[in-house]
């Protein structure tokens, strides 16, 4: 918690954050397979098809989920599938959302999300060393990330460096 949004970050909303993460790419169930392993750039139109992944696994999350667990489970859901490609600067997508408009849960995803992607090979690309993925983040503060969480998200090296990725 490192001091940071401590009227939201308790051990409950670390535990959502927890379970609930490795859901917030559910929409790319939608997306074709011919954009999600495809080895070389996307094109402006399958990028576009690509975006679409975030306000659909929204969508997917709350029809799923609806019925079978409370509110707060599934608006904390919704909200990390829909809001992870937020940019703290409001250029992000799907609803250009700004500095703390964007939840908290979803402005840790996309930290945690990024990083994940830097330090994995893909079929499009080469893995990066955590040093050049943390310098990226670093980069990012203030436009793409929180800047509170990036401070905490690079005290905290050491731990990210400790964790397989495969």
């Amino acid at each position: 918690m490192d001091g940071v949004y401590t009227d939201t970050i308790d051990n409950h909303f670390i535990d959502l954050l927890y379970s609930l993460a490795p859901m917030h790419d559910v929409g790319k169930i939608v997306i074709p397979d011919n954009i999600l392993k495809k080895p070389g750039k996307l094109s402006p139109e399958e990028y576009e098809e690509m975006k679409r992944h975030a306000s659909v696994g929204g969508d997917v999350v709350r029809e799923v989920l609806s019925g079978i667990t409370d509110e707060e489970y599934l608006n904390f859901a919704q909200d990390l599938s829909t809001y992870h490609h937020e940019w703290w600067n409001g250029e992000g997508y799907p609803n250009g959302l700004k500095g703390e408009e964007i939840p908290l849960c979803a402005r840790i995803m996309a930290i945690a999300d990024v990083y994940d992607a830097l330090i994995s090979e893909r079929c499009y690309k080469k893995a990066m060393t955590p040093e050049e993925a943390f310098k990226i983040i670093e980069e990012g503060s203030g436009t793409h990330f929180d800047p509170e969480l990036v401070k905490v998200f690079l005290k905290h090296k050491k731990d990210f460096k400790n964790v397989d990725v495969e």
